[in-house]
């Protein structure tokens, strides 16, 4: 029997008992859910990662505007800004971040890992991550595998959807598991990983879901961004082997606990925060009458 990924605690006691990496457990997981051979596992998680490197391309490449003109090809202005604030690297993660999910805004193709929401954060980490220490496709695989055991026990423990836990279910989510995937890919030990994705939390606890109008566009798209370089200094910090203090388990249940808590108004609602100021409802508006102006005449008599 595989492990159901029910806590981090019992994933790394199954993965000691059983002699097997944090990644393996996952293939043996997805094998037994998909009745799948084990490299079918695998090419299917490489071709994921082949369409966010595609969607990083696409999104500093090509024409990035959304029809409601809040999205306007804001990761090419970063990339090719003359003015690098720390590092190339970091202007490069950032624009990736940013890239990857304003391609998901404009209706393109991306990776919903794990919301379409927070498209842009582990293609915009792994892709620089990659660049950076020179990386095997390979290696991204198992990362991806590690991210996703990531996902799965947040799921159990809490919520990955906006619309229950806030943007602290998406993004922080998605940050969680590019942290733990990272240090994986650079060869940290199961709790370096693990303590991760407790930092990373720890930093994105209570961020609440508040597209302007209904749009997932803003803020959105910058909190890919703003995730993708906290999701960095988690991993920077976990390999350095500084604590969390308060174990994965104990940071995925406030989590959850937040995000039960919070008023319906700050979860998807687009009824509060940014979503209900003066020009987020002018926003709201426009957005509104550009539909109906677009709609055939038979649709509108409906």
């Amino acid at each position: 029997m595989c492990y159901l990924f029910e806590s981090f605690k019992g994933w790394k006691a199954y993965c000691e008992e059983k002699k097997v990496s944090l990644h393996d457990s996952v293939i043996e997981y997805e094998v037994e859910q998909k009745n799948a051979e084990s490299q079918q596992i695998k090419s299917g998680i490489l071709k994921a990662y082949q369409v966010m490197k595609d969607a990083v391309k696409t999104g500093l490449e090509e024409e990035m505007t959304s029809r409601s003109g809040m999205i306007n090809n804001g990761a090419k202005k970063v990339f090719n800004h003359p003015l690098t604030v720390l590092s190339p690297e970091f202007q490069k993660l950032i624009a990736r971040a940013l890239a990857a999910k304003e391609v998901n805004s404009c209706m393109g193709r991306v990776v919903a890992a794990p919301t379409a929401g927070a498209s842009g954060i582990l293609p915009g980490t792994l892709v620089t991550l990659q660049e950076i220490h020179g990386l095997e496709d390979e290696q991204i695989v198992e990362g991806l595998l590690v991210s996703a055991g990531i996902g799965l026990i947040i799921e159990e423990k809490a919520s990955l959807a906006g619309a229950v836990g806030g943007c602290q279910a998406e993004t922080g989510s998605a940050a969680a598991m590019a942290a733990g995937a990272m240090v994986y890919c650079l060869g940290g030990t199961t709790d370096q990983v693990f303590n991760a994705v407790a930092i990373t939390i720890q930093c994105m606890l209570g961020l609440v879901c508040d597209p302007v109008a209904g749009l997932v566009e803003v803020p959105c798209v910058v909190r890919n961004a703003s995730a993708a370089s906290i999701a960095f200094s988690s991993t920077q910090i976990a390999v350095a082997d500084v604590s969390s203090v308060i174990p994965v388990d104990e940071c995925i249940d406030a989590m959850g606990e937040i995000g039960a808590s919070m008023e319906s108004r700050y979860k998807e609602t687009a009824l509060g925060g940014l979503a209900a100021t003066l020009t987020g409802q002018e926003i709201s508006k426009r957005v509104l009458i550009q539909d109906i102006e677009i709609l055939p005449d038979d649709e509108l008599l409906e």
